[in-house]
């Protein structure tokens, strides 16, 4: 009976082991994070979407007390956190930011063509690529069908999915802009 059991113990041990190596093979090592990867991408692109939406609606921050500590990372948090501190960066009193971070500008029209793409995880994090066109109304020359690309690097805190960064497209000929950088720089006064 002991032989038996040794054998079932050591025959589960082994599924188990290659269940553990078809999930990391397979990605899946991260399946909380994988469930819901987008989730706070959607509710920040939400609160974008209705900030431009061409209404007067009140401005939406995506920074408020309750989104900041929900959707971004302690890391992220930490490095808002300092640069709110600086302040010659918060003329407008609403954040440390002179532009909307996520359409990497002043100015957008209502936004279109949005698509979400997560990414396979890699080195601990997920990104979720949001595409969308923000000068379809334009009228100063400016590309009405150009594409914005937005870059969220989401990773796994505690159990749930949470921006860590979020990157924009940098000047043409210019690297692209992580905000966690931007907002060293700005707590440095820079």
């Amino acid at each position: 009976m002991g032989s038996l059991r040794r054998e079932t113990t050591a025959w589960t041990f082994i599924m188990k082991k290659i269940s553990l190596v078809f999930a990391v093979v397979l990605g899946l090592n991260a399946p909380v994070l994988a469930a819901d990867t987008t989730a706070p991408v959607k509710e920040i692109m939400d609160a974008t979407i209705k900030n431009w939406s061409g209404t007067d609606a009140d401005w939406i921050d995506i920074f408020d007390a309750s989104r900041l500590t929900r959707l971004y990372s302690k890391d992220f948090v930490t490095k808002y956190q300092a640069a709110v501190q600086n302040p010659a960066a918060d003329e407008d009193g609403i954040s440390p930011f002179d532009y909307d971070v996520i359409v990497n500008g002043e100015d957008a029209c209502p936004l279109q063509d949005l698509a979400y793409t997560p990414k396979p995880a890699a080195n601990g994090a997920t990104e979720v690529v949001v595409t969308f066109k923000k000068a379809t109304c334009m009228d100063d020359g400016s590309d009405k069908q150009a594409v914005t690309t937005v870059r969220f690097q989401v990773i796994d805190e505690g159990g749930k999915p949470v921006i860590d960064d979020v990157i924009t497209q940098g000047d043409p000929g210019q690297p692209p802009n992580s905000l966690k950088n931007t907002m060293v720089q700005i707590a440095k006064g820079e």
